[in-house]
């Protein structure tokens, strides 16, 4: 009986032959050869620099408003599923999820002001890291909760899923 493979019938004698013409392939082929495979590139990448990791730390953003806060004791948690900003080494775009839960005390985060200023990393150039520990110092400044966290769930690049937490006070904290 014979193998089916692509829509044509293969013999087990058939097989075998292609194992043996494979493995006289390989026998061929120098181990140092095979170590040797890599991807071409055109153009090697720059090397980190100390302006990449600064990146976007500073730079100026909408103003994060307030309102005041007439019922403490209680946690607010804004989801916003549009983030991008733009990698600053690649200059490729980044995206995903921002997680803002907090607990105000007697301020709460305006929406349309926070959505302004989500809005302002769109063509920034800063890592996933030092986006969501700047909204976290940002929002932490603006409106001076009982206690803060932001989360970013990053898209895959390259197959990694990146997701980044900051929270205030740190853990530890006193």
């Amino acid at each position: 009986m014979g193998l089916r493979s692509k829509g044509s019938t293969m013999t087990s004698q058939g097989l075998q032959a292609m194992r043996k013409e494979d493995r006289a392939y390989n026998s061929e082929q120098s181990g140092a050869a095979r170590r040797q495979c890599k991807i071409a590139v055109e153009e090697p990448m720059p090397d980190y620099t100390p302006e990449h990791a600064r990146a976007g730390i500073s730079a100026k953003l909408p103003k994060l408003e307030t309102w005041p806060n007439h019922f403490p004791g209680y946690e607010i948690t804004i989801r916003f599923p549009e983030y991008t900003s733009i990698c600053p080494k690649t200059g490729l775009p980044d995206y995903g999820t921002i997680t803002i839960h907090y607990e105000p005390k007697k301020v709460c985060l305006e929406l349309k002001a926070l959505k302004m200023y989500l809005l302002g990393y769109r063509n920034l150039g800063i890592f996933y890291e030092n986006a969501v520990n700047r909204m976290l110092r940002d929002i932490v400044t603006a409106v001076h909760p009982a206690w803060c966290r932001v989360t970013g769930e990053f898209t895959p690049r390259g197959g990694l899923f990146t997701n980044v937490e900051a929270r205030w006070p740190r853990r530890g904290a006193r």
